[in-house]
């Protein structure tokens, strides 16, 4: 017997939310003024904390021209050490100068062992050990004297172990102590005398003469021939 195929009536109806679901949407944009922008497209800014920084590293590179002597260590420790606050300055600027003299003491302590078995210096597996063992060291010392030291400590020790020659390693620590000292000193006294309240009212001053010169200097109805 032939079955015919029922056609739906006109009272029937289909169900299409399933469909509905997977069907692919168009992507929703946010209405003009609902919100931020994704972090992704977020246009950069220079604003205070940006000025202060560079004008930290700026003072470590002038002083040390007429210091005759490199200024990179002094401004790495004065970008480090500019915080959004003072107390921030305090504990990045911390990080950085007690990070170093840890470092910095513990690597010329371990780099004078490796001297007592290789004096001619080169490469060592002697060298394994003792950067396995200065690592627990600084993280040891790090916790009893200034916990956030670890990273600038581990800079500082790795390069004495593997990247200082013989006869400068002690000067090298040293004066990696002494310019990181410089730039952390420097980037205090910019957050401690220059706040953002006070450099955004010299702002508004200069912003303020500029626009009268700009005005005496277009208006020139009084310059008469």
């Amino acid at each position: 017997m032939d079955t015919k195929p029922t056609m739906p009536s006109e009272g029937d109806t289909t169900d299409t939310s399933a469909a509905a679901d997977t069907a692919p949407q168009p992507p929703q944009t946010p209405p003009a003024g609902s919100g931020s922008l994704p972090p992704q497209c977020r246009h950069p800014t220079v604003g205070m904390r940006t000025i202060k920084t560079a004008t930290a590293a700026a003072i470590c590179a002038l002083i040390y021209y007429f210091l005759d002597r490199s200024p990179a260590f002094a401004c790495i420790g004065a970008i480090f050490g500019l915080g959004t606050s003072m107390e921030h300055s305090k504990l990045n600027g911390g990080n950085r100068l007690f990070g170093t003299a840890i470092g910095g003491v513990l690597g010329m302590v371990l780099f004078r062992i490796y001297l007592f078995f290789h004096p001619e210096g080169g490469r060592s597996l002697l060298l394994v050990a003792l950067v396995f063992i200065g690592t627990i060291l600084l993280i040891v010392l790090c916790q009893m004297f200034w916990v956030g030291g670890v990273q600038p400590g581990g800079v500082v020790l790795c390069i004495l172990l593997f990247n200082t020659p013989v006869d400068t390693y002690i000067s090298y620590a040293l004066n990696r102590i002494f310019d990181t000292g410089v730039g952390v000193v420097v980037a205090l006294f910019i957050n401690k005398y220059f706040p953002r309240h006070k450099v955004e009212r010299w702002l508004e001053a200069l912003w303020n003469i500029d626009s009268r010169i700009s005005y005496y200097w277009e208006d020139r109805s009084w310059d008469t021939d």
